[in-house]
C-alpha cells in the first residue's frame, strides 16, 4: 500500500513544538502517549489506501498548517446567526478553546452536566474513564490519533440513568484564524433509559483557510434514547476530517442526522457498534456541494448482536465541478440473527461536471436476516420538469422546487425547527426561491 509518510510536511507541522499535556489524571496521560505514538507512527492516506481511493486530500496536506494561537474571541452578535434557540444548553468552542462568555449550561436538572472536558475530569473521572478515546480507536488512523494526542479539552455530556435532558444540548464550534489546526473532541454518555438530543455545529467565521479534526464518541446505555444533529457548515476554503464513533446498548435507540454543506475537502467517518440486542438505529445524511468541493461521508453499522434495525438515507446534491463520495457498509456477524437492515444511497447531479463515487456494501455472515441496499445517481426527472412548467411554473422555478424537494426530505426530519429553517435558507440560496412552509418532523419522531 502506497502512502505518504508521517513525517509528511503537513503532519510534521501539526506535531512540531508538540508537547504532551500533563495532568493528574495517569490513564489520560498514558492514552495521549500512545495516540502521539501512533500518529507519529502511522501514514496519511494516499487514493491507493482502498477506504480513501476516491478521496484526495492533497490539497490538504500541502498547507502547512499550525496549531491555533490565543486571539481575541468574537462578540456574542457575531455568532448568534449559528445559536439554537431551543437549545438552552450550549458548550461554544473558539479556535478549540472553551468561550464560556458564548456558552450557557444554567438551569439543567440534577443528573444531566453539560461542561467543559477539562473541568469535568476533576468531578467525573470514574464516568470518563471508560468511555474516553475508548470508543474512537485510534490505533490505525492518523487523523483520530492526532486529536487524541491534542486532547487538552473538549465537551462532555452525561444523562444520568433514566433522566431525560429537558433541552437540545448545542456543542458549537468555531474556527477564526487562518491556517489553523483545531481538534475538537466531544464524549456523550446518555446512560440506561435516559434520554438526549445533541446538536454538534462546525462553522467559520470568515473565509480562513483552517483544517478541523474532529472526534465524537457517544455512549448510549441500554434503553437509552439518543438523537444527533451533526452539521458541517465551515468555510469554502476550510478542510474537515470528522470521526464520530457510537456505541448502542440493548434495547436503545440512535437517530443521526448529518449534514454537509462547507469545507473544501470535507469526511465524515461514523461508526455505529450495535452491543445488545433489540437495538434501533436511524442514519440521514446529506452532501450539498458545488464548485470544486469534494465531501465524502463513510459510515459502518455494525450489527453484533442479534434482533438489531437500521435504516439509513443518504443523499447528495452536487453541482459545478464537485464530488461526492458516499460509502455505506453495513456489517452482520455470526450469530447476529433476525437483523433488519437497509440502506438507500440517492444522488442528484446539477452539471455535466459533477461528480458523485457511491458505494453501498453489505457483509453478511448470518443465515435468518432481512438486508437490502441500492443506490441512484442521475440528474433532474425531465417528466417531473414538464409537469411543473405545464401547471405555469417557469423552467428555472421548476427546476429549484425539485431540487429543494430532494434535500428536504432529509433536512425536514432533524428535530431543530430553527436548524431546518436556517439550512432551508441556505438550499434556498442556492435554488433562488422563497422558503416553502412545511411541517417539521417526519420519520424518527419517535425517537424523541
Amino acid at each position: 500500500m502506497d502512502s505518504v509518510s508521517a513525517t509528511h510536511p503537513c503532519i510534521d507541522a501539526l506535531l512540531k513544538g508538540y508537547e504532551l499535556p500533563r495532568t493528574g489524571v495517569s490513564w489520560l496521560n498514558e492514552r495521549r502517549a500512545r495516540a502521539l505514538e501512533r500518529a507519529n507512527a502511522l501514514t496519511v492516506p494516499t487514493t491507493r489506501d482502498e477506504e480513501w481511493r476516491f478521496t484526495d486530500i492533497t490539497p490538504l496536506v500541502r498547507v502547512p498548517f499550525r496549531p491555533a494561537a490565543a486571539a481575541a474571541r468574537p462578540a456574542l452578535v457575531e455568532v448568534s446567526c449559528f445559536v439554537a434557540p431551543e437549545a438552552a444548553a450550549r458548550l461554544t468552542f473558539v479556535d478549540g478553546v472553551f468561550a464560556p462568555e458564548l456558552s450557557a449550561t444554567a438551569d439543567l436538572p440534577d443528573g444531566v452536566v453539560v461542561a467543559p472536558l477539562a473541568a469535568a475530569l476533576n468531578t467525573y473521572a470514574a464516568v470518563i474513564e471508560p468511555h474516553l478515546a475508548r470508543h474512537a480507536a485510534f490505533e490505525g488512523e492518523v487523523f483520530t490519533a492526532l486529536n487524541t494526542a491534542h486532547l487538552r479539552d473538549g465537551a462532555f455530556v452525561w444523562v444520568a440513568r433514566n433522566r431525560v435532558c429537558p433541552t437540545p444540548v448545542q456543542l458549537l464550534y468555531l474556527t477564526t484564524q487562518q491556517e489553523a489546526a483545531t481538534y475538537p473532541r466531544c464524549l456523550a454518555i446518555v446512560e440506561p433509559g435516559a434520554e438526549c438530543l445533541l446538536i454538534e455545529d462546525y462553522a467559520s467565521l470568515g473565509a480562513n483557510v483552517h483544517f478541523t479534526d474532529a472526534v465524537t464518541e457517544i455512549a448510549a446505555g441500554e434503553g437509552a434514547r439518543v438523537r444527533h444533529v451533526r452539521v458541517q457548515r465551515e468555510a469554502g476554503g476550510a478542510f474537515h476530517i470528522g470521526h464520530c464513533a457510537v456505541a448502542v446498548a440493548k434495547d436503545a435507540r440512535y437517530a443521526s442526522h448529518s449534514v454537509a454543506l462547507g469545507a473544501r475537502i470535507s469526511r465524515l467517518n461514523l461508526n455505529v457498534l450495535q452491543q445488545g440486542e433489540g437495538v434501533d438505529v436511524e442514519m440521514d445524511g446529506l452532501a450539498l456541494i458545488s464548485g470544486r468541493q469534494l465531501a465524502d461521508t463513510h459510515s459502518l453499522m455494525d450489527h453484533a448482536r442479534p434482533h438489531g434495525r437500521c435504516r439509513q438515507l443518504h443523499k447528495c446534491i452536487v453541482g459545478g465541478a464537485a464530488h461526492a463520495v458516499f460509502n455505506g457498509k453495513i456489517v452482520v456477524r455470526p450469530d447476529s440473527q433476525l437483523t433488519d437492515s437497509s440502506q438507500q444511497s440517492r444522488n442528484l447531479l446539477l452539471s455535466d461536471k459533477a461528480h458523485v463515487d457511491t458505494k453501498p456494501q453489505l457483509e453478511i455472515f448470518a443465515d435468518d436476516v432481512k438486508c437490502a441496499h441500492g443506490a441512484a445517481v442521475g440528474q433532474l426527472d425531465a417528466e417531473q420538469l414538464f409537469y411543473l412548467r405545464s401547471r405555469g411554473l417557469p423552467q428555472e422555478r421548476a427546476r429549484n422546487l425539485l431540487i429543494y424537494a430532494f434535500g428536504a426530505e432529509v433536512l425536514r426530519r432533524i428535530p431543530v425547527p430553527s436548524l431546518v429553517q436556517r439550512l432551508e435558507g441556505t438550499v434556498m440560496a442556492q435554488t433562488q426561491m422563497p422558503t416553502p412552509t412545511l411541517p417539521v418532523g417526519g420519520r424518527g419522531e419517535n425517537l424523541a
